[in-house]
C-alpha cells in the first residue's frame, strides 16, 4: 500500500494527468501555488520513488518521470486507510453520521441504497 502525503498527492496529480514529467515541469506548474524549488520537487519525487509511486527513465535532457500506481488505486487505498483510522472497520456509523449531518445528497442515499440492494 502506497500512503501519499498531501504534498506528495500535488506531484502525483500533475504526473497522472499528462506523463511524462520532468522537474523542470512539475517545478513551473507547482511554483506559484507552493513557491517550491526544484530541490524540494526533487526531495519529493525520491521519497515517491522511494515509496513505489513513481519511476523515471533517462530522457535526452532531463529525467522522465511516469507513475507506477493508477490515480484511482491511489484513491482506493487512501479512503481504505481512512476508515480504518476514523471508523475501526464501522461503516455504518460513518453512513449514519454523513445522514445526520446532511453530508449526503438524496441522489447520494438513492445510490447507497441501490448498492446495498445489489
Amino acid at each position: 500500500m502506497v500512503q501519499l502525503s498531501t504534498y506528495e498527492w500535488k506531484i502525483m496529480d500533475l504526473i497522472w494527468d499528462q506523463e511524462p514529467q520532468t522537474i523542470t515541469k512539475l517545478t513551473k506548474a507547482l511554483k506559484e501555488e507552493t513557491g517550491w524549488s526544484k530541490y524540494t520537487v526533487i526531495t519529493y519525487l525520491k521519497r515517491l520513488e522511494a515509496k513505489g509511486a513513481v519511476h523515471y527513465k533517462e530522457g535526452e535532457r532531463a529525467k522522465l518521470y511516469y507513475a507506477d500506481i493508477t490515480r484511482t488505486d491511489a484513491q482506493l487505498q487512501e479512503i481504505d486507510s481512512f476508515l480504518d483510522k476514523v471508523f475501526s472497520g464501522k461503516l455504518g456509523l460513518m453512513i449514519n453520521t454523513m445522514i445526520k449531518e446532511e453530508k449526503l445528497s438524496d441522489s447520494e442515499i438513492d445510490e447507497l441504497l441501490n448498492m446495498l440492494k445489489k
